[in-house]
């Protein structure tokens, strides 16, 4: 990793959109930093695209979109579930049926939701899902479902580092269990998770490309730069050309296969908000 003043003027010159994590990268203990979303405000005002993706459940991301508690976040669309569901704006009837989440009245108005798997693909997979929630809650002790789970409607989380502390070997205990199911799976800096599906952020990200502007994102990785902390960054780190680590990855540089490119002086929101100076000085310069 090189520190994110070695980041060439002419690369963040050429940035026009922007992937965020969400979880200990503009957030600390579940609030946004004042500086990063600012910081998100002045990147939409400079005209860039941004979008945070998360491993967060969809349910979880709502208030943030709609401003319900608190102002909306400026932002085009919110990925969650490691890539599997967004919301974006739009009219009502775009909103998908969905599984144990209803909509409110202020996000049919405001908000559509779109899906990678058929309404049919989600609910088998949810029948399956809590059988194997059951099954690992029984077998590995002390491990629960994340308190956000309600609101999860294409993956499993296990909390091991929000409100919970469980070593790593628990942590690759419940990972076996999930796999041996045939769940892909990935770790966050707060949770375990595993789903039925080809899901990371990098697949995500593309996805929402596709569906969002109509293009190939793969094709113009010169033009984006991707923002993360943890494990489930991993996929994005490998694909994007420009990508930074917010100070607080230290932590889990031993474990990944796949670092960013440029690290934060800072950790959370306010190392998200040095990316997010880098990019506006350079656009200053133009």
């Amino acid at each position: 990793m090189h520190l994110l003043s070695q980041w060439p003027l002419e690369a963040r010159r050429r940035i026009t959109g922007i992937f965020t994590d969400i979880d200990d990268t503009l957030t600390h203990d579940g609030l946004i930093a004042p500086e990063a979303l600012q910081a998100l405000g002045d990147l939409k005002a400079t005209g860039l695209t941004v979008i945070p993706i998360t491993g967060r459940p969809i349910g979880w991301c709502e208030p943030f979109m709609a401003g319900t508690n608190g102002p909306a976040w400026p932002v085009d669309a919110m990925v969650a579930e490691n890539g599997a569901v967004a919301f974006v704006p739009g009219a009502a009837n775009a909103v998908t049926s969905q599984i144990n989440l209803q909509p409110t009245s202020y996000m049919r108005e405001a908000l559509s939701k779109r899906y990678q798997q058929s309404i049919e693909v989600r609910t088998a997979n949810r029948l399956r899902m809590d059988a194997i929630a059951a099954q690992v809650c029984a077998e590995v002790p002390g491990v629960e479902l994340s308190r956000d789970s309600a609101g999860r409607e294409t993956d499993l989380a296990f909390d091991y580092a929000e409100f919970a502390h469980h070593s790593p070997e628990t942590v690759q205990r419940v990972l076996a269990l999930l796999q041996s199911h045939g769940m892909q799976t990935t770790v966050s800096s707060i949770h375990i998770h595993g789903c039925f599906g080809d899901f990371n952020k990098w697949t995500g990200a593309c996805w929402i490309i596709r569906e969002l502007l109509g293009r190939d994102l793969s094709a113009e990785l010169d033009q984006w730069v991707f923002v993360g902390d943890s494990g489930n960054d991993q996929a994005m780190f490998e694909h994007f050309t420009h990508s930074a680590g917010v100070a607080n990855i230290a932590r889990f540089v031993p474990q990944l296969s796949h670092l960013p490119t440029y690290v934060t002086p800072s950790a959370r929101g306010a190392g998200f908000a040095e990316v997010a100076q880098a990019i506006l000085a350079a656009k200053r310069h133009d």
